[in-house]
């Protein structure tokens, strides 16, 4: 499981001395203790590590618009905090689908759905995510679903 993963890379962190992955981890594991909790009143993935990849992608997502905000703003350095956050971040994130793989799920989806127009958007969107969240960032999926139906 990622979860354990991340517990042994922390351990051999704090014992390396490597104080900005430790942080990191730290951070990670918060966040991910955090959705635990938030989980507790609503409905949970039934996949452990679907959860765990769900917030490992919102904190990639976090730390790309900080980079984008900090450069725009002239502070470099900070952005190369950020950036090497989500290096260690995205150690733990399963390889994600490329460009073709992506097309190919959809059109499989597509297919199989009988979808033909902007108004199965939202059918073929739940059905690509529930198969395929882990392995796909969703807001790109999401532009590419819509160049398929229309």
């Amino acid at each position: 499981m990622i979860r354990d993963d991340i517990k042994a890379a922390l351990i051999t962190a704090m014992k390396g001395g490597d104080k900005a992955t430790t942080a990191t981890l730290r951070l990670v594991q918060s966040a991910i203790k955090n959705r635990d909790i938030e989980a507790r009143t609503g409905k949970a993935p039934d996949d452990d590590d679907a959860l765990v990849v769900e917030v490992l992608q919102k904190m990639v997502k976090q730390r790309r618009e900080s980079i984008e905000m900090f450069v725009k703003g002239g502070r470099q350095e900070l952005a190369d905090g950020e950036a090497a956050e989500v290096a260690v971040i995205e150690r733990f994130l399963p390889t994600q689908m490329d460009e073709a793989a992506t097309a190919a799920a959809i059109e499989a989806i597509k297919a199989e759905l009988g979808a033909t127009g902007m108004k199965d958007m939202g059918r073929v969107m739940a059905e690509l995510k529930a198969r395929h969240a882990t392995t796909l960032d969703m807001s790109k999926a999401s532009a590419a679903v819509k160049a398929a139906l229309s």
